[in-house]
C-alpha cells in the first residue's frame, strides 16, 4: 500500500480495489460543469471571445448561446459542458465573479474617488492639493463643478423628507475625477 503524496494519508479502497473519487463526486463535478456552462452562454458573444479557452469551447459556447429550441439548446449546452472539463475552470469561474461584481482593485479605487469627491466638497484645501498633485487638470473647470455640488449639497440640506435630493453636480465631479485620475 503506497501513501498518497498530496494528502500523506494512505489511500481507500472500495471493494473493487478503486480509490478514484466516487460515482456521485463524479456527478456532482459534471454538473457543476454544465451549471458553469449555462452561466457562460448569458455572457455576450465578446466576453465569450475574452475568456481564456481555445477554439473549440468558445464555438460550442456560441453555438449553444444562438440555439432556440429547448432540446437543442439543452444537447448543445451538454457538448460544450464536455469541451469545457478540458479548461481551468477556477479561472473561468474567477473572470465571471469579476465581470458580475468588478474586481475588489477596481471597488477599492472608485472608494478613493469619492473619498476624494467629498474631501474636495468640504474643503478648499484638498481642491489645491489636488490640483497640486495634478498640475494638468483643468483648474476652471473644476472649480465650478465643485462649487455648483457645495451650493447642490447645501440646497439638500433644505428638503424636506418627501422631496429628492438633487445629485447632477455631485456625480459630474465623480466623473471628472474618474476621468482625470484614470488617464
Amino acid at each position: 500500500m503506497s501513501i498518497d503524496s498530496d494528502h500523506n494519508t494512505p489511500p481507500t479502497f472500495d471493494d473493487n480495489g478503486y480509490d478514484g473519487p466516487s460515482k456521485s463526486q463524479v456527478k456532482r463535478e459534471l454538473h457543476a460543469i454544465v451549471d458553469l456552462t449555462k452561466e457562460l452562454i448569458e455572457l455576450s458573444v465578446e466576453q465569450i471571445r475574452q475568456l481564456p479557452l481555445d477554439e473549440s469551447a468558445i464555438r460550442a459556447l456560441e453555438e449553444a448561446k444562438s440555439f432556440k429550441s429547448h432540446g437543442a439548446k439543452r444537447r448543445q449546452i451538454h457538448y460544450a459542458a464536455k469541451v469545457l472539463r478540458q479548461a481551468d475552470l477556477d479561472s473561468l469561474r474567477q473572470q465571471i465573479d469579476t465581470w458580475k461584481h468588478g474586481s475588489k482593485e477596481q471597488t477599492d479605487h472608485l472608494h478613493r474617488l469619492e473619498l476624494i469627491r467629498d474631501r474636495l466638497i468640504e474643503s478648499d484645501d484638498e481642491v489645491t492639493k489636488l490640483i497640486e498633485q495634478y498640475p494638468d487638470m483643468d483648474i476652471q473647470v473644476l472649480r465650478s463643478i465643485v462649487r455648483a455640488a457645495r451650493k447642490e449639497q447645501s440646497n439638500n440640506t433644505k428638503l424636506t423628507a418627501d422631496q429628492t435630493p438633487q445629485r447632477k453636480q455631485y456625480r459630474a465631479l465623480f466623473q471628472l475625477l474618474k476621468d482625470r485620475i484614470e488617464s
